[in-house]
């Protein structure tokens, strides 16, 4: 093997290495700015967003700047996010700043053209984002205001909401939260020791449809209502049920 065979293979490891280091890095980063999707995002933390990613691809394809001048101005706006964001949490005037204002477009029945210019919104935003909330027609809106992560929050008129049991004065039963028993074979006892349960119960329960083995079992989960619900492995061509 040839001298630039060899420094052609260790280019291609530092490459794999420091790629690996900078993945690492930008999901620890915005592990810790947050779990909020794309679309929910500040303008702030969008930027931030950006910047970080543009950051880590620089070093990540030229590996003749060194790792930490992109690990560095990664960590930096990180902390510039943490500033920002505790200073827009303990004041509103910083947070109305930062964040901006939501903006109300429809106001009882009537459009805001005032703010429709301010926002540079159109007419035909409006009626695709009604559509998106299922809102066919202006006329049935009370309310709609454009948020500051930029979607629309939508009150129709009483008149057109979806009845409710409450309005009927119709007593219902509390629903809480399916709690997961099984998962992909695998038993999940946190949530079995929540409901005050153990593996014989839930081995016994599957027993009646004919489960013996819970690594056959897909997904399995327990309502409020202490109702099992369970799905089976689909099987493979040729596999026997051991």
């Amino acid at each position: 093997m040839s001298h630039y065979e060899n420094r052609k293979d260790d280019t291609v490891l530092v490459v794999f290495a420091r790629t690996l280091i900078l993945y690492a890095v930008v999901v620890i980063v915005m592990r810790i700015m947050g779990k909020r999707q794309i679309g929910q995002l500040q303008p702030f933390e969008l930027v931030v967003a950006i910047m970080i990613s543009e950051l880590a691809s620089v070093p990540m394809q030229n590996t003749g700047i060194p790792l930490v001048n992109g690990i560095i101005p990664i960590l930096t706006l990180l902390v510039a996010q943490i500033t920002t964001s505790f200073i827009s949490l303990k004041s509103t005037k910083a947070r109305g700043i930062i964040c901006g204002r939501p903006s109300i477009l429809i106001e009882n029945g009537k459009i805001n053209e005032e703010e429709f210019r301010k926002e540079m919104y159109t007419i035909n935003d409006l009626l695709e984002q009604l559509r998106i909330k299922n809102v066919q027609n202006i006329a049935d809106v009370e309310f709609a205001v454009l948020e500051t992560n930029g979607q629309l929050s939508v009150i129709p008129k009483s008149q057109k909401r979806p009845i409710n049991p409450e309005d009927l004065n119709i007593p219902t039963k509390y629903e809480g939260l399916p709690l997961a028993l099984i998962i992909d074979g695998k038993i999940i006892y946190e949530n079995l020791n929540k409901a005050k349960l153990d593996v014989n119960w839930l081995q016994t329960e599957l027993s009646k449809f004919g489960i013996s083995n819970f690594k056959d079992v897909l997904f399995a989960s327990l309502d409020s209502n202490g109702n099992l619900f369970y799905q089976e492995k689909q099987k493979l061509r040729g596999e026997t049920k051991r």
